[in-house]
């Protein structure tokens, strides 16, 4: 069995993907920050004798990067930094280090990067334009890693939203879900009138599976599907499952301005590298997180 490490495995991406993997016939191995057990391991990827001693005891056939902050409103700025950024290097430079040249490293960026582009498609040819420190922390990321491209065989991914079973609350579709469970009467939500991708958490990692096993390297490319979801719908759809329906209310601290009406991802040259991928259809996928 090829031999996967996956920092961040407790993470909502990485419990997802773990079980996958290990579907497939991965022999799956993982870090947590706080606890280890068996096949994780703690490890503070900030600390790289840390993460040289993980490494120097797994030696991984494949390494998947998803360790790090990713909620936008995390009080410290600083912290992205030592994560996303720093952390990131740690791994990258041990690797070089002890002489380990796994056949597929998968870091996790974030379409966070593009920031407020103007356009209703986004793909890889932009310049990107991070607002934010989550933003700018990956993208620093990106810069550096591509030092490491003549080096070591790299795909850098660009994840745009998703969602499922078990996603942190704060995020929107739990939120809702959230709501809608505990049979709320009215929530908060900003603007309405928006169209945004929620992929399904299994279409991602089957796109991480397929980036293990294809043949590309030194790439940047879209976790995407340029399947844009209306919030509109995401609500009636809701409604209709819950058998109820619920009062929104617009809290204007919550309502961006100049917000772009359809946003999404191309997903050309993901496709160009894995083939076309389908994914189930999103009704299904919030039927699963109501009902989980």
């Amino acid at each position: 069995m090829k031999k996967v490490l996956i920092t961040g495995i407790d993470s909502f991406t990485g419990v997802h993907l773990s079980a996958y993997l290990l579907a497939c016939g991965y022999e799956v191995h993982g870090t947590t920050l706080f606890e280890s057990g068996a096949q994780k391991y703690q490890c503070d990827i900030t600390d790289k004798e840390s993460v040289v001693k993980v490494l120097t005891h797994l030696e991984p056939d494949f390494l998947i990067h998803l360790s790090g902050i990713s909620f936008t409103a995390h009080g410290n700025s600083e912290d992205f930094y030592k994560v996303n950024t720093i952390g990131t290097l740690n791994i990258l430079e041990s690797l070089i280090e002890l002489g380990l040249k796994p056949s597929k490293i998968i870091l996790a960026s974030s379409a966070t990067v593009y920031g407020n582009q103007g356009l209703e498609v986004l793909d890889e040819s932009l310049c990107p334009k991070p607002a934010n420190h989550y933003g700018a922390s990956k993208y620093a990321m990106e810069c550096l890693a591509r030092n490491y491209f003549d080096k070591l065989n790299i795909i850098i991914t660009r994840p745009f939203n998703y969602t499922g079973i078990a996603q942190a609350e704060h995020f929107l579709i739990p939120k809702i879900i959230k709501h809608f469970k505990e049979k709320s009467q009215t929530i908060e939500l900003g603007n309405l009138d928006v169209s945004r991708e929620f992929n399904d958490i299994s279409f991602v990692c089957e796109v991480y599976k397929k980036l293990l096993e294809c043949n590309a390297n030194a790439e940047v490319v879209n976790i995407a599907t340029n399947r844009g979801i209306k919030l509109l719908d995401v609500l009636e759809n809701m409604n209709e499952l819950s058998g109820y329906k619920i009062k929104v209310e617009i809290n204007p601290t919550l309502v961006r301005k100049d917000e772009i009406k359809s946003l999404t991802g191309s997903s050309d040259k993901l496709f160009q590298l894995i083939g076309v991928l389908e994914q189930k259809e999103f009704k299904d996928t919030l039927r699963e997180m109501l009902e989980a």
